[in-house]
């Protein structure tokens, strides 16, 4: 190599350098007008969520980066993990699988207002009026049951039979600590009482097979652990799509009242957020009518809220005057006193 060639090689060497330097220190790297990533918290399942949000990055060019939940610990731990940064926020959006917990996040002054406009068709009884939450893609909570394990018995077709000794171990539930399961036991304290909700969780504890998540207790019909279980219709629907000898009932009498008990997803703008524009733009697309279509298509099975969206094909429909009337903010209120009891109780078992 010539000298002349070694020292224009050296050049390129150090200019290459140089921009990589500059790069790394400026965080930007070569796209200094790439748009700002989008944080969420999502306590909807991660082999459901997760393609969405891919979606959604191939479609923008937005890269978003979610942090998942667990089973054991649906939506709880997301929840303490938001109010333990309160004071300097680093999600944008949180995608919840429930209601209650969003509604604790408002009261707590963590939730900003923002209307989306792809939330215009969506039910006033989704959304809170002034834009705290906006509820989507709806479970119900229902029995299922191992037609095989039943034999020639009537089906257990209410979460009453869980407390009833004919049934004494063949009954699985998720521990109402966590997700759908501790927002039932929060409805059930609302409009049942304390006294009945204690009774009823007691007698639950002692008679049936407590599983840690509603997957769980699925699997345990599944594999005839159990005759039956109260779960989530995601959970009921992947084990019809697998072909397991199971069935699924909307429940007619729930421990909380008359009907079955549904439950939307939410979405929240977080108050503070890193980037507040990039989470209204995520919150517009999850809100949208096409991904509550993705969403109840999907292995999930998520109910829209809208009529203007087919349910999930294969899911029995569930009649609006099948629907457990539910005064939400009241159920908000009877998260601490049921979940301090429930804690207090379930330590002894």
């Amino acid at each position: 190599m010539s000298h002349e060639v070694a020292c224009l090689a050296r050049r390129v060497f150090l200019s290459l350098g140089v921009l990589l330097l500059v790069g790394v220190f400026t965080g930007a790297g070569f796209a200094d007008d790439a748009p700002k990533p989008v944080v969420i918290y999502t306590a909807h399942d991660r082999q459901f969520s997760e393609p969405i949000l891919l979606e959604y990055t191939r479609r923008t060019g937005v890269e978003v980066r979610p942090v998942y939940d667990t089973e054991a610990v649906k939506t709880v731990g997301l929840v303490n993990r938001l109010l333990a940064e309160r004071q300097s926020p680093r999600c944008d959006v949180f995608w919840n699988n429930e209601l209650l917990r969003s509604v604790q996040l408002m009261e707590e002054g963590l939730t900003a207002a923002y209307h989306s406009p792809s939330a215009a068709t969506i039910p006033d009884a989704m959304k809170d009026p002034d834009g705290h939450w906006t509820g989507f893609a709806a479970r119900a909570r229902v029995i299922l049951v191992n037609t095989k394990k039943l034999g020639d018995r009537p089906a257990p077709t209410s979460p009453m039979a869980l407390i009833d000794p004919a049934w004494k171990g063949e009954g699985a539930f998720a521990k109402p600590l966590f997700g759908t399961t501790s927002s039932h036991a929060a409805v059930i304290w609302a409009m049942r009482g304390a006294d009945y909700s204690k009774d009823f969780w007691t007698r639950a504890v002692d008679n049936g097979l407590m599983m840690p998540g509603n997957a769980q207790a699925r699997d345990a019909v599944v594999d005839g652990r159990a005759t039956f279980c109260w779960t989530d219709t995601d959970d009921a629907y992947g084990a019809i799509e697998d072909g397991a000898p199971v069935k699924m009932y909307y429940p007619e009498e729930d421990p909380a009242g008359p009907g079955t008990l549904l439950i939307p997803n939410t979405v929240v703008l977080i108050k503070g957020s890193p980037n507040p524009e990039g989470g209204k733009a995520l919150i517009d697309f999850l809100l949208s009518e096409e991904v509550e279509a993705m969403l109840a298509k999907s292995r999930s099975a998520q109910i829209p809220v809208r009529e203007s969206v087919a349910p999930p094909p294969g899911l029995e429909p569930l009649p609006k005057d099948r629907i457990l009337a539910v005064d939400w903010g009241k159920a908000r209120e009877s998260i601490a006193p049921c979940s301090e009891w429930l804690h207090s109780h379930l330590a002894l078992k």
